[in-house]
C-alpha cells in the first residue's frame, strides 16, 4: 500500500509537467484538420448516390456525385438502362436566365425534383420557392401550381390541394388554390399541441404528421410534454445574451415526451383518438418521431386509407409492437412484437417494416440471426411465414416494394 501511494503521489507530481509539456495547437493545425471533414472530402468521391425517389413507372430518380459536382440520373431496372434525367447545361442556363445568377450545370441550386404527370417538365424548390422548367426547350418559371397562400411549415397533401400546419398548439389546414384556412382540432394547449415536433435535442415549428393517401384524413398526435424538466441555453454574441427555454427531457428523468395518437378526419373536422395509451415518444431508428419535412415515423397508411399501422417503441429502445388501427373507430390491434437486449432497430436510417393490407401480411425486419434481415409475417394472426433476405450481410434500407410482382428492392 505504500509503495501504491507513493507512485500516485508521483503520477499526481508529474501531470503538469506532461501537460504544459505538450505543443501549442495552432491555426494551421486547425487547418490541416479541417481537410477531414466531409465538405473536404466528398468531392473526392465519385458515384454516391442520394435523394432516390421511384417514379410510377418503376423507374429510379436520384443524383449522384461526379468530378464534376452531381448529376441527376433516371434508372430503369427492367431495361437496365441508366440516363441523365435532362440536358443539365440547358437547365443551368434556362434557371440562371430566371433567377439572374450564373449557375454551372452540375452545381444545380436543388437536390430533389419531382416530373409532371407528362415527364414534359420538372418542379423543385430553390430557397422556399417552386420553380417548374419545360424539358422541351427549358424555359424555367416559377411554378404555376404553387401559390403564395401555401404557408411555411408545412405538410402539403398527397393531391397536393391542402397544407396542414400548426397555429396556437392545434392544426390547421390551408387551401392552397383559395388561402382558405380551417381549424382541425381546438383543444391543444402548450405543452400539450397537437403534431408538435420537439424531441429536445432538436426541434421545429413545423407539423409531424402523415397524409392519408386520399388527402382525407392525417396521422398524427398530441404532444404530452407536461412534467417534462426545462432546457436553458445563453448565447454569448456581443451584447446583452439571449436566453432560450424548452422542453427537454434527460436520461434519468421521470417524464419524458408521451404521443397520444389521433387520426384527423378533414370532413367535419373529426378527431378520433386511438383507443390505448400513450406512447413513449420514440422511433425504431431515433429518438425522434419525426423524419425528414416533419414526416410521422413508423406509421404507415394502407393504399386504401382504411387502415393505419403503427409501431410503438419502449423508452430504452429495447421493445417494439407492431400495431393497427381503424381511423373511423379508434380500435387499435396489436399484429406482433419483439424484445432485444440491447437496442431495436428497424434499419439504417430508414424505417424497413411495411404492412401489406392487400395481401395480408407484414414485412418485418430484425437482426435475430445477428444480421439484419427480412421476415414474413401473416397480418390477421401475427404469425411467422418465413425468413425474406438471410445470409452475412446486413439490410440497410428497404427502399421500394413491387406489389404486383413481390419484388423487393433494398441496399445491403
Amino acid at each position: 500500500m505504500r509503495n501504491q501511494s507513493a507512485f500516485v503521489a508521483l503520477l499526481t507530481l508529474l501531470t503538469p509537467t506532461i501537460a504544459q509539456q505538450q505543443p501549442p495547437v495552432t491555426v494551421a493545425d486547425y487547418t490541416r484538420a479541417a481537410k477531414f471533414l466531409a465538405a473536404e472530402t466528398a468531392p473526392l468521391v465519385s458515384g454516391l448516390m442520394s435523394g432516390q425517389a421511384w417514379l410510377p413507372d418503376g423507374r429510379l430518380v436520384y443524383q449522384s456525385s461526379i468530378p464534376e459536382g452531381a448529376e441527376f440520373v433516371v434508372a430503369d431496372p427492367v431495361e437496365r438502362t441508366r440516363t441523365r434525367a435532362f440536358d443539365h447545361a440547358r437547365l443551368a442556363q434556362g434557371l440562371s436566365a430566371l433567377l439572374g445568377e450564373n449557375l454551372e450545370p452540375f452545381d444545380l441550386p436543388f437536390s430533389r425534383f419531382e416530373f409532371s404527370p407528362d415527364g414534359r417538365s420538372i418542379s423543385f424548390e430553390i430557397r422556399g420557392r417552386r420553380y417548374a422548367c419545360d424539358l422541351r426547350d427549358y424555359r424555367c418559371a416559377e411554378d404555376p401550381n404553387e401559390t403564395p397562400a401555401r404557408p411555411r411549415n408545412a405538410v402539403v397533401s398527397p393531391d397536393r390541394k391542402r397544407a396542414a400546419f400548426i397555429r396556437d398548439h392545434n392544426l390547421w389546414v390551408r387551401e392552397l388554390a383559395t388561402g382558405e384556412e380551417s381549424q382541425l382540432t381546438t383543444d391543444g394547449v402548450e405543452d400539450f399541441g397537437y403534431a408538435t415536433n420537439n424531441a429536445g435535442w432538436t426541434k421545429s415549428d413545423g407539423p409531424v404528421l402523415l397524409w392519408s393517401p386520399d388527402s382525407g384524413k392525417i396521422a398524427t398526435f398530441q404532444h404530452d410534454g407536461r412534467g417534462v424538466g426545462q432546457m436553458y441555453l445563453v448565447s454569448t454574441e456581443v451584447g446583452h445574451p439571449e436566453l432560450q427555454a424548452w422542453k427537454y427531457p434527460l436520461p434519468g428523468d421521470e417524464f419524458i415526451f408521451r404521443i397520444d395518437r389521433v387520426v384527423i378526419h378533414l370532413e367535419g373536422p373529426r378527431v378520433v383518438r386511438l383507443k390505448m395509451q400513450p406512447d413513449a415518444h420514440r422511433s425504431t431508428i431515433s429518438d425522434h418521431v419525426a423524419g425528414r419535412g416533419g414526416q410521422f415515423l413508423d406509421v404507415e397508411w394502407s393504399l386504401d386509407s382504411e387502415q393505419v399501422a403503427f409501431v410503438s417503441s419502449s423508452r430504452d429502445h429495447k421493445s417494439a409492437q407492431l400495431r393497427v388501427a381503424d381511423p373511423e373507430t379508434g380500435n387499435v390491434r396489436d399484429v406482433l412484437g419483439e424484445t432485444v437486449a440491447t437496442f431495436f432497430e428497424s434499419g439504417d436510417g430508414l424505417v424497413n417494416w411495411h404492412v401489406l393490407k392487400e395481401s395480408n401480411e407484414v414485412i418485418w425486419f430484425s437482426e435475430r440471426d445477428n444480421w439484419g434481415h427480412l421476415y414474413l409475417y401473416d397480418l390477421t394472426t401475427g404469425e411467422f411465414k418465413n425468413q425474406i433476405t438471410k445470409g452475412n450481410w446486413n439490410v440497410l434500407q428497404l427502399l421500394r416494394i413491387d406489389r404486383e410482382n413481390r419484388t423487393l428492392y433494398f441496399t445491403g
